[in-house]
């Protein structure tokens, strides 16, 4: 097995990164992550999600596993990204800035890293059948912790006997925890992607025509995107027309625009690993009647809540306020779902803003979308979507596209 390293070995500069590593925010990340791994009373953590090996280190190309030690860069021990041929190229700024070790394995990740961790004893050791091409970076007695809640079980098992099943602890949380708070960094990447799908979406509007197919606008929105920056869209894109709009999730079919018909686009951009998510709702000429007036109270119900924002309160009480608008309007059980949810390098992930989630408190830097929704199957739907910042007193919109229904009214 090679290594790429960003100094020749423990102790050395590779455990004293350079300015360029010191000012990164992913060496504040992996620092953090380090205290919570010891406090965790956890000799290292094996990061196996892809997204938060991007979130510790900026390397997006995934198939790739990080060991994070405990008090990372306090201790001896020097992170380690073990990666393979394919991105070795790619990795070389990582290893350069003294950020993280860069192994390139040529066995299957299981083995490598089993190898870098050490096994259990000595007896162990021999019993793996195969030399050790790479020295140890742990010692018998150390444990280590698993993403339970992203690796597989057969990994797990196979990483047990390679290692010893009593050195390896189920955790979560610990990086999902850290991700839930974006830095200023994160949040300009969010910016960036709104803007870019806000400027695809101007872009895709007045070319909208009576005849054009559900398919046709989402290719041609993702295209869009794709041409401001975008690395790819966020999710499939949701382009429902018509009574299609009910469908929350619905995914565009061969269903075409009409006059007088609602259009409900659901989209998001990817910029450097970032996500937006918006939701506007259209209609080519005169507003149906019933969509109409459900615009109106989900419009209200947006507004209401996310004046309501801000650090302190729980996603059930920010959920509860936009709920209470729509409940009294008459269409409480049409709004099934949350009112939002966090965004950065997942489309989906903390914190929730649910009368499902969990009583924590959110927080200065969460980046959360507000989109509440009524559905009227074999009617339509409507959902009105932005992305906000949490601050300490509120919150600040990162979308600029209006939602007044006569901005929605081509």
């Amino acid at each position: 097995m090679s290594r790429q390293t960003a100094g020749k070995s423990r102790g050395s500069a590779a455990s004293t990164p350079n300015k360029r590593a010191a000012d990164s925010p992913f060496r504040s990340r992996i620092g953090r992550l380090g205290e919570a791994i010891a406090n965790a009373d956890l000799s290292a953590l094996i990061v196996s999600n892809p997204k938060d090996v991007a979130y510790l280190t900026g390397f997006l190309g995934g198939d790739s596993y990080l060991i994070v030690p405990a008090e990372a860069w306090r201790s001896s021990h020097t992170p380690v990204l073990v990666s393979d041929f394919r991105y070795a190229e790619e990795l070389a700024p990582v290893s350069g800035s003294g950020l993280a070790e860069v192994v390139i394995r040529s066995r299957s990740m299981v083995e490598a890293v089993s190898e870098l961790l050490g096994p259990a004893s000595a007896k162990n050791a021999s019993s793996n059948g195969t030399a050790s091409h790479h020295a140890a970076r742990f010692g018998p007695n150390d444990r280590f912790g698993i993403q339970a809640e992203q690796m597989p079980v057969a990994e797990r098992a196979a990483f047990a006997r390679r290692v010893g099943p009593k050195r390896l602890a189920d955790t979560t949380g610990l990086v999902s925890s850290l991700r839930a708070v974006k830095d200023e960094h994160e949040i300009e990447l969010i910016r960036k992607a709104v803007k870019i799908q806000e400027a695809a979406l101007k872009a895709l509007l007045p070319t909208l025509k009576a005849g054009q197919s559900e398919l046709e606008i989402a290719a041609r929105l993702e295209m869009e995107m794709k041409s401001r920056g975008s690395s790819e869209p966020g999710f499939e894109s949701i382009v429902a027309a018509g009574a299609n709009g009910s469908l929350p999730h619905y995914r565009p079919q061969g269903k075409k625009l009409s006059k007088g018909s609602p259009l409900l686009i659901d989209w998001g951009a990817v910029y450097k690993g970032y996500h937006g998510d918006m939701t506007r709702v259209v209609t080519l000429g005169k507003w149906p009647k019933k969509i109409e007036e459900i615009y109106q109270v989900v419009l209200e119900a947006h507004e209401k809540s996310a004046a309501a924002l801000c650090a302190g309160k729980t996603g059930r009480e920010i959920d509860a306020v936009a709920r209470k608008v729509i409940v009294e309007a008459g269409y409480g059980d049409q709004f099934g779902h949350g009112l939002g949810h966090g965004i950065g390098f997942n489309a989906h992930e903390e914190p929730r803003l649910s009368n499902m989630a969990t009583a924590s408190p959110l927080r200065a830097g969460m980046v959360v979308t507000i989109e509440p929704g009524i559905y009227l199957p074999g009617v339509g739907g409507v959902r009105i979507e932005d992305d906000y910042v949490v601050t300490e007193t509120g919150s600040k919109n990162l979308c600029s596209l209006p939602k007044s229904l006569s901005w929605a009214t081509l």
